[in-house]
């Protein structure tokens, strides 16, 4: 699946992309292969998996401009994943591929539970879909970096999703503070530098240094996912009602992640055009 995803990533990580998905399919409820139209008019193809043993969904998808976005919902954790393997530019010095996430505290009227989604199945798989609802854009500061070795006390999941991202890791204050007072470990987590130094630092898109540290944006959408259950209502012989699942709602969604990076050349694509 993921071979044919990130066509310029190295053969290393894609094998152990592979790897992965290979585990946990083998335990896996369901697999479901949905074509999408991007916001640009591309129509890519998700990859949404549930496990409703372990409560977990991922849902995965390849933009127009390779890169390849994977989201984890973990809802024995009430933990949300987003990991972005973004093509590097070669000829301005970048590695192959450049790997962040972004981790924040998993909302449950976010998405269907997991044992909803080993359910689905859908009549006409060609079928372009396009969400019922668009959400608005989630505005998100990841003002603290999340330390990959002990990132285990906030899901199990996190350190095969973002082992490639170790450096770049980063969550909200407000759900480190949320953690802390449920007993997770402070030494997993390091304030960044534009909560704790002034002057506070220029945006990336106007800084001109290539290696003065900035403040970076990275954007990203779920265009289709499904957000919400629907239910029916029926009547028995005797009149008396009731209510029953009956599909699903999809939305689309947006969010705009703004956080420090040391150098404005592991931001890139914010650039002023």
């Amino acid at each position: 699946m993921f071979a044919s995803c990130i066509s310029a990533a190295s053969v290393r990580i894609l094998t152990r992309l592979c790897a992965l998905v290979l585990v946990v399919s083998a335990g896996l409820a369901s697999e479901l292969r949905v074509r999408v139209r991007l916001s640009d008019g591309l129509v890519t193809e998700e990859v949404l998996e549930a496990d409703s043993e372990r409560d977990l969904i991922s849902l995965e998808f390849k933009q127009g401009d390779g890169t390849l976005i994977t989201f984890v919902a973990d809802f024995k954790q009430d933990v949300k994943i987003f990991r972005a393997l973004i093509l590097g530019e070669l000829e301005r010095g970048q590695n192959q591929y450049q790997a962040l996430c972004f981790i924040s505290r998993l909302s449950r009227n976010e998405i269907i539970p997991s044992e909803s989604m080993a359910r689905l199945r859908q009549k006409n798989p060609q079928a372009i879909r396009l969400a019922e609802e668009r959400r608005g854009l989630e505005q998100l500061t990841m003002s603290v970096a999340v330390n990959l070795s002990r990132a285990w006390q906030l899901s199990s999941h996190i350190h095969n999703t973002c082992s490639e991202a170790r450096e770049a890791i980063y969550t909200r204050e407000a759900d480190v503070k949320h953690w802390l007072d449920k007993g997770v470990d402070g030494s997993i987590f390091e304030v960044l530098p534009q909560t704790t130094e002034m002057p506070s630092f220029q945006a990336c898109h106007s800084t001109k240094d290539l290696w003065q540290p900035c403040l970076c944006t990275y954007s990203l959408r779920l265009e289709w996912y499904p957000c919400l259950l629907k239910y029916c209502r029926s009547r028995d012989t005797v009149g008396k009602g009731s209510t029953y699942k009956c599909g699903i709602k999809s939305c689309s969604k947006g969010y705009h992640f703004t956080y420090y990076v040391p150098q404005k050349q592991l931001c890139l694509w914010d650039e002023e055009t």
